[in-house]
C-alpha cells in the first residue's frame, strides 16, 4: 500500500485543490484565451440591449439627461443649494454611475440567465460577468455625446483635460469587473442577491458625492468624526466622482484641473487586489455552478 493511499481522503483532496495563486492564473488564462468568446458575448449583449427597447442605445443619451433634469430641479428649486453650472457638475457623476449600475445589474444575472448553456457546454464561466461589464463601455461611450454637448454649452469649462476621461474610466473598469465577478458568483447560490444589489446601489449613490461635492461634508458636524470622515473619503466613487469632475467641471470658481493622481493610483491598486480576490473566489465556486443551476 502506498503512502498516498494510506493518507485520509480529506488530506488527499486538500493536496489536489489548486492554490489561490493557481486559481488566479487560471482565471486570467480563461479570459485571455477566450478573447473571441468575450468579444462575441459583448456584441450579443449590446445587440440585445438595443433590440429590447424602441430607442435601443439612444437611452444611454436620454436616461442621463432625464436624471440630470430631475436632480437639477430637486437641488436648485427645492433646496436652493445649487453650485454654478450645476447640470454639468451632476452629469459628470451620473454618467459613470449609470455605467457602474448597468454593468453590475447585468452581471448579477449573467450566469443564472445562461444556465442552459452552462449545463450543455464546458467553457470558463468567468467570461460571462466580464463580458457584461465590458458591454457597458459601449453605453458609456454613447453617454459622452450629451456630455460633450453640455460642456460646449458651458464653454468656459471645456479644456484639454477632458482627454483624461479614459484614464479615469480604466480605474473604474477594474473596480467594476471585480464587483461584477463577485455578485455574479454569489447570485448563483443566493437568488435574492439581485434585489439586495439594487437597494444597495441606490443607497450607495446617496452616500456618494454624486449630488454634492465631497468638500461639502467638511461643514457637517457628523463627519468631524475621523472614522466617518475616512469612510466617506475611502468610498471608491468619492474618488472617481471627484476625478471625473476635476477634468470635466473643475471647481465652482475655476476651470478644470488635473485629478488627484495619488487617490486614483491607490484606488487602482486596491481594485486590482480586489479583482484578484474576486477571481479566486469565483474559481473556487465555479465547479458547483452546474449542480446548483
Amino acid at each position: 500500500m502506498t503512502a498516498t493511499s494510506e493518507a485520509p481522503a480529506a488530506f488527499r483532496n486538500a493536496a489536489a485543490r489548486p492554490s489561490p495563486l493557481g486559481l488566479l492564473i487560471e482565471a486570467i488564462g480563461d479570459i485571455t484565451s477566450r478573447r473571441r468568446l468575450v468579444r462575441y458575448l459583448v456584441q450579443a449583449e449590446v445587440k440585445k440591449r438595443g433590440a429590447d427597447t424602441l430607442l435601443g442605445n439612444v437611452w444611454w443619451i436620454l436616461d442621463p439627461l432625464l436624471l440630470m433634469g430631475v436632480y437639477v430641479v430637486l437641488v436648485t428649486i427645492i433646496t436652493s443649494r445649487a453650485l454654478p453650472d450645476y447640470p454639468l457638475f451632476i452629469f459628470a457623476a451620473i454618467l459613470p454611475w449609470k455605467w457602474f449600475t448597468a454593468a453590475v445589474t447585468d452581471a448579477t444575472g449573467s450566469i443564472v440567465n445562461q444556465h442552459r448553456l452552462i449545463k450543455q457546454i464546458a467553457f470558463p464561466k468567468i467570461v460571462l460577468p466580464v463580458a457584461a461589464t465590458t458591454a457597458g463601455i459601449v453605453g458609456f461611450g454613447f453617454g459622452l455625446i450629451p456630455l460633450a454637448a453640455i460642456m460646449a454649452f458651458y464653454g468656459d469649462r471645456f479644456s484639454p483635460l477632458v482627454l483624461l476621461i479614459p484614464v479615469i474610466a480604466v480605474v473604474q473598469y477594474v473596480f467594476t469587473v471585480a464587483v461584477a465577478i463577485l455578485v455574479a458568483a454569489g447570485n448563483v447560490f443566493f437568488r435574492d442577491l439581485g434585489n439586495v444589489v439594487r437597494h444597495l446601489l441606490r443607497l450607495w449613490w446617496y452616500l456618494s458625492p454624486g449630488l454634492y461635492a465631497l468638500s461639502h461634508l467638511d461643514g457637517i458636524s457628523l463627519f468631524e468624526n475621523p472614522v466617518l470622515r475616512f469612510i466617506a473619503h475611502a468610498n471608491p466613487f468619492a474618488v472617481l466622482f471627484e476625478a471625473y469632475r476635476s477634468v470635466i467641471y473643475g471647481t465652482p470658481d475655476g476651470p478644470p484641473i488635473p485629478p488627484d493622481w495619488t487617490s486614483l493610483l491607490i484606488l487602482l491598486v486596491a481594485s486590482t487586489a480586489f479583482l484578484a480576490l474576486a477571481s479566486v473566489a469565483f474559481k473556487r465556486l465555479e465547479p458547483s455552478f452546474a449542480k446548483v443551476l
